[in-house]
């Protein structure tokens, strides 16, 4: 499941969610009482830029609007949130996260107030050494759990959005169709991600999952090209895992074993890197081939 473009898609729709989370970590679980009409953009707007010298991709920054005062700098009640958001074991994730952040702020020396926001499925991964980064780690970064976010009673319908990619599936019909009932211009995101949760399943049974009536499949398009466009998305990671299974066992022959932290590097890259790849190991000698490929590549 393509969880780093669905959360794209999540915080592109709503940005302002990310103050919800922020707030979150103190205790509250209050609603944040948003409507179609006041989609929750007041106060961030989302890009996701890419940190060109080193070729690192934040997965989403969170600006302040103009309206704040506080557009460039941030400030200590609406700070310049850096979103990464971590799914799966990757024992350099932590050394990754401090070295772009700190290159994220070289290029961006008018930011004053920041933190970093990582979302990950639960507490028990293994991403990495932390003793060099403790104060980094524990003071500037803030850490989502999905499996204690879901665990937190009346929890908001957009903060419930979050956890549709972790949730087991007998609790997903009653949370979406909380969302939706809520928000329901959510659809463009809900849909798309039951689609990938359930590949097995029919429109028609996704649409009867989501609580939308069965006859809007035949009259909105709309809804068409949204679980079309998740069964695409689904179908190209796929393809990505399957390329990065041909490409480790390809690498494991040329290079000999692959540590742990290198595997997980290569399980993490993109299909066209994962391509480019392929064909350039024909040529390695030697681990340190590819240690000089990933490096040229990261």
């Amino acid at each position: 499941m393509n969880t780093d473009r669905w959360y794209y898609r999540v915080f592109q729709s709503a940005p302002d969610l990310i103050r919800a989370l922020l707030l979150n970590r103190s205790g509250s679980t209050s609603s944040l009482g948003l409507t179609p009409d006041d989609p929750g953009d007041r106060h961030y707007r989302f890009e996701a830029p890419e940190l060109k010298a080193l070729n690192h991709r934040l997965d989403g920054v969170l600006w302040p609007r103009e309206s704040t005062g506080c557009a460039e700098t941030g400030s200590l009640e609406f700070p310049v949130v850096l979103l990464e958001v971590q799914m799966h074991r990757d024992p350099g994730f932590h050394h990754r996260l401090a070295a772009q952040t700190y290159r994220f702020l070289q290029q961006h020396p008018q930011v004053v107030h920041w933190t970093v926001l990582v979302i990950t499925p639960h507490d028990r991964l293994n991403l990495g050494p932390t003793e060099a980064l403790r104060v980094f780690l524990e003071q500037q970064v803030r850490w989502i759990s999905l499996e204690e976010l879901s665990r937190e009673p009346d929890l908001d319908p957009l903060l419930n959005l979050l956890t549709l990619p972790t949730r087991p599936k007998n609790e997903l019909e009653g949370s979406t169709r909380q969302i939706l009932a809520s928000r329901p211009d959510l659809s463009t995101v809900v849909l798309p991600m039951l689609v990938q949760r359930f590949p097995e399943l029919t429109e028609e049974q996704i649409m009867v999952i989501a609580g939308i009536p069965r006859e809007e499949i035949r009259h909105t398009r709309a809804v068409q090209d949204w679980l079309a466009e998740g069964r695409q998305e689904g179908r190209q990671e796929g393809r990505q895992e399957g390329e990065a299974a041909v490409t480790l066992r390809q690498l494991a022959r040329r290079c000999g074993p692959l540590s742990e932290a290198t595997t997980a590097r290569i399980q993490s890259l993109r299909l066209e890197q994962l391509e480019s790849l392929a064909e350039a190991l024909l040529d390695f000698q030697g681990p340190n081939d590819l240690a000089a490929w990933l490096t040229s590549h990261s």
